[in-house]
């Protein structure tokens, strides 16, 4: 069974943007959102996927991702998706033996940044950048499906500051 371990952060400061050595543009959107997974659309310039999660919180779901037609997965976007569609650029840094994912995202959910780490074990040590913020993993309203509902524009300051 595929499983992602993922932990979420937010940025300390933007020294992150001299150690960006490759970035994707993504639009994605969601087909479904139950109590027990979501099913996902995600659309890059070159490619399409779609992507089943389990909706348990914390760091660790199932998640299965499978590449389908790009113009299918448009046509999914832009007929089938729930709006907003969640619009984001992702830059890829190394840093020590990792590969940390900082998705900078765009309308609702402009002025959000949040770094991502993807781990083989929930107990895996990993090297933190210095502009590293506080965690969020553990915060709902920081995964991609609760933004559509809770976009980062409607949240108050506390909450843009990860409490």
């Amino acid at each position: 069974m595929p499983i992602e371990i993922e932990r979420k952060f937010l940025i300390a400061s933007d020294t992150w943007k001299q150690s960006v050595h490759k970035s994707i543009q993504y639009r994605q959107g969601y087909l479904s959102n139950n109590s027990r997974n979501s099913i996902r659309i995600r659309v890059s310039d070159q490619s399409a996927t779609l992507n089943i999660k389990s909706m348990q919180m914390g760091i660790q779901r199932m998640e299965y991702e499978y590449p389908i037609p790009l113009d299918e997965a448009n046509e999914q976007l832009d007929r089938l998706c729930q709006n907003p569609i969640i619009e984001k650029t992702r830059h890829f840094i190394k840093h020590g033996k990792h590969t940390w994912e900082i998705d900078v995202f765009e309308g609702d959910n402009k002025g959000l940044i949040v770094a991502e780490i993807e781990l083989s074990d929930e107990n895996e040590s990993f090297e933190k950048p210095n502009w590293l913020g506080k965690e969020v993993s553990h915060l709902a309203r920081y995964f991609n499906i609760c933004l559509m509902d809770y976009p980062y524009c409607q949240w108050t300051d506390r909450e843009k500051q990860g409490e």
